[in-house]
């Protein structure tokens, strides 16, 4: 007797069809460890939807560029509208004619909820991986997400909740960044290969994944860094980009009195951290990577004013790093908005290059931070959040012997 599995919504035997759906680098990196850990359980799945680079090499091929996406601010968003309405139509007649059994959106939810709401008729199982931050601002999502969605998966304990009490299911999986070993690399090979001595301070400066945040706020973390080489050339600066943004990044990088790197290959964000005495990081998930890695760190970010003006209203919490929040302290300096300057940023920077005692107490609440975002049980949290989608699917699976 031979066992044969059908999902609702496919029409192949022994064939499960996800379709997933991502729309920046941190969702790229979400997607292919998802997928990695869904083969595992069924080897024969056949994947589609929107991904990256890290994506595509576990099997799916993107609909179109996952860039078309990677968009942040209102005055960024409106010359683009045309092309993310066409996008999501796309995305949506793709859901529709393939009718995969399960649906997975990853974070972006500007645009993941949209498709949602235009393909929820057609697939029989929808999740979304990433909890909005209903508990930051808009608490109001909570009941939209409830509305288009089956489940939820979430990267922080206390939020479950929120979800639970509109009635829909969901589920604590942990930070997968903590399950990259980020914090176990070793920084001197990297060292070696760019020239850096053993015993050199390296700053580290990350300008952010997105043009927009690049031209905003790179060009103040860069005065602030370079205020502190005037006074410091012994320092070597270490600047992890994208491909696409490394002409952008390397004209922030000219004129430093001290010497400066830029590495282009994220395959090595690992090593990278681990060479870096401290670091400015344009805020982000790179703050929580930082973090993870114990790389003492400050953050900045500025946004379009007219942005700032809607956002800024709607924000029920006082800070922007996710450490901060959780523990409602500025643990990790933040530089936001009309505080994002040069001259207020250099203070701290000093304080994370030359205070021993500050770097020390910085990097003991990195490990109670790391505590609260670990998988619960020692698990992964892809694993989870795949054990996640796939025990909630088993409803719409039935089963036949022939």
């Amino acid at each position: 007797m031979r066992r044969v599995f059908l999902l609702r919504g496919t029409m192949q035997p022994e064939q499960m069809h996800i379709c997933i759906i991502a729309g920046e680098m941190s969702g790229d990196y979400l997607g292919a460890r998802l997928m990695e850990a869904i083969k595992k359980e069924h080897p024969g799945v056949l994947f589609s939807g929107i991904g990256g680079p890290q994506m595509e090499k576990e099997g799916q091929q993107s609909l179109f560029p996952m860039s078309d996406l990677s968009v942040m601010g209102l005055t960024e968003v409106l010359p683009r509208i045309p092309l993310l309405r066409r996008r999501i139509a796309q995305t949506a007649r793709h859901i529709r004619e393939r009718k995969p059994g399960m649906v997975i959106t990853i974070d972006s939810p500007d645009f993941s909820f949209r498709v949602a709401k235009l393909a929820r008729p057609f697939c029989a199982k929808m999740y979304h991986y990433v909890a909005p931050t209903v508990w930051a601002w808009r608490a109001g999502r909570a009941t939209k997400v409830a509305k288009l969605y089956d489940g939820v998966i979430c990267l922080f304990p206390f939020e479950p909740p929120w979800f639970e009490l509109e009635g829909m299911r969901a589920a604590f999986v942990g930070h997968p960044v903590m399950e990259s070993c980020i914090g176990k690399a070793d920084g001197g090979k990297i060292r070696r290969e760019l020239s850096i001595p053993a015993d050199a301070k390296v700053l580290g400066l990350l300008f952010g994944s997105r043009m927009g945040e690049l031209n905003r706020t790179g060009p103040v973390l860069r005065e602030a860094a370079h205020r502190y080489a005037k006074d410091n050339p012994d320092i070597h600066i270490l600047s992890l980009t994208l491909p696409d943004l490394e002409r952008e990044a390397r004209n922030l990088l000219q004129g430093f009195p001290c010497a400066t790197h830029i590495v282009t290959d994220h395959a090595r964000k690992a090593e990278c951290f681990a060479a870096m005495s401290a670091a400015l990081a344009t805020s982000g998930t790179v703050g929580m990577e930082l973090a993870a890695a114990g790389v003492p760190h400050a953050i900045g970010y500025r946004m379009n004013a007219l942005t700032w003006q809607i956002v800024r209203r709607k924000l029920s919490v006082k800070h922007a790093h996710l450490m901060n929040i959780l523990f409602e302290s500025e643990v990790v300096p933040e530089f936001i908005q009309g505080r994002c300057r040069a001259g207020n940023i250099l203070p701290a920077l000093k304080t994370l290059m030359e205070d021993d005692v500050a770097r020390a107490r910085q990097r003991m609440m990195f490990d109670k931070f790391c505590e609260h975002i670990s998988a619960p049980g020692g698990a992964s949290s892809s694993d989870l959040a795949a054990r996640f989608v796939l025990g909630a699917a088993a409803s719409g699976i039935t089963s036949a012997c022939s």
